[in-house]
């Protein structure tokens, strides 16, 4: 029988790879401060139950950078704002353990999560146009954020947020911070979330696509920013993301998202090197090359599955090149644990291809146009 192997590694992106594993190996793993434990969260409606996350399980220590990836729906967001506590509970089923910093989140009171949410963790939306009130100055929104958890005059407080504008790189921030949202651009009303995010300390920081609507410039600024606050500040960082670009940035550890299930998690440099899931696979052979030889572009087919209805077995394995190889009809009844299939125990997937017992051979290979 030929030797089995994993997934083929996608043609394209070595400099992808190859910057993810300079960053992943500047960082050293501790002891967690965020466990996530058979998470599930659903909506009922009027069309049924949206299980939007079902399952999900990892950790994050403090001083490394886990990037969640998927398209959309796929439960990145729902996810992160379960951990933050923000989901209304008379509209939300939410089952499993959240942990951050020793201490249970779900079955929380609405009174204890606000207590910390702030000061254990902290959170950066994607749109600041919309996160920040336009009828409070930038300082103001900063100050009581400070506030809410601090007994302190106000005096204090506005040193505390003129310091933090200074931090994230806002240029004169003693008179900026009596600024209007509107009277800040794109990026600069970014880092001004970003300081207000960070300005009580918290060890935890969830960054919900925050770089979306900034242009490639100001991207690349703010992710400079977010890497080197995390340095001085030492907090563990979620950075939710549909860009592997980005990922290949910033991240230590990845966790692939498809269905509202985490689908492959382990280091940036063997995810984005060797994927072992053919979503993860398909996610890279969809991104274009930077440099070299041009070559086509291969998608992914079809379209994410409907929350109200997955299919079974594997979630993803209409869309799949590989499930008619496997034998019998597992990929389709099947669903498969998220658990490790190689000699790496830090990396897992959820693919009955990945197994080692040989159902994927060196001669398969997708079956692309």
């Amino acid at each position: 029988m030929t030797e089995p192997q994993l997934l083929p590694t996608p043609g394209r992106r070595p400099e992808t790879v190859s910057r993810a594993r300079r960053v992943a190996g500047d960082r050293t793993e501790g002891q967690s401060y965020l466990e996530v434990k058979d998470l599930t969260v659903s909506f009922p409606t009027a069309d049924g139950l949206v299980g939007a996350v079902q399952g999900l399980s990892y950790s994050l220590p403090l001083g490394r950078t886990l990037a969640v990836v998927g398209e959309s729906g796929s439960g990145k967001s729902v996810s992160s704002m379960a951990i933050m506590g923000l989901h209304d509970p008379r509209s939300t089923r939410m089952t499993g353990s959240i942990t951050v910093g020793g201490e249970e989140i779900v079955g929380m009171t609405p009174t204890e999560l606000r207590k910390r949410r702030g000061a254990n963790a902290a959170m950066i939306f994607q749109d600041p146009q919309s996160s920040l009130h336009p009828y409070f100055t930038v300082g103001d929104q900063i100050i009581e954020a400070y506030r809410a958890h601090h007994r302190v005059s106000k005096r204090v407080a506005r040193d505390r947020a003129v310091d933090m504008l200074g931090r994230v790189g806002i240029p004169n921030p003693r008179r900026r911070l009596d600024d209007y949202p509107h009277q800040f651009s794109g990026g600069m009303r970014q880092r001004a979330m970003i300081a207000m995010a960070l300005v009580n300390d918290p060890k935890l920081l969830i960054a919900d696509e925050p770089t979306t609507a900034l242009d490639v410039t100001v991207q690349a600024q703010i992710l400079d920013l977010i890497m080197e606050l995390q340095q001085d500040f030492g907090s563990a960082v979620l950075f939710i993301t549909h860009d592997l670009g980005v990922v290949a940035e910033i991240a230590d550890d990845v966790l692939v998202m498809y269905g509202g299930r985490g689908v492959e998690y382990g280091r940036a440099e063997s995810i984005l090197g060797q994927p072992l899931h053919p979503y993860t696979w398909g996610l890279l052979e969809s991104i274009p090359a930077v440099s070299g030889e041009p070559a086509r572009l291969h998608p992914i087919p079809g379209t994410p599955p409907s929350l109200l209805a997955l299919p079974s077995g594997c979630s993803f394995h209409p869309r799949c090149e590989f499930a008619g190889r496997v034998p019998g009809a597992a990929c389709s009844v099947d669903l498969p644990d998220l658990v490790s299939r190689t000699e790496d125990t830090t990396r897992t997937s959820r693919c009955h291809l990945a197994d080692p017992a040989g159902i994927f051979a060196t001669d398969i290979l997708p079956r692309l146009p």
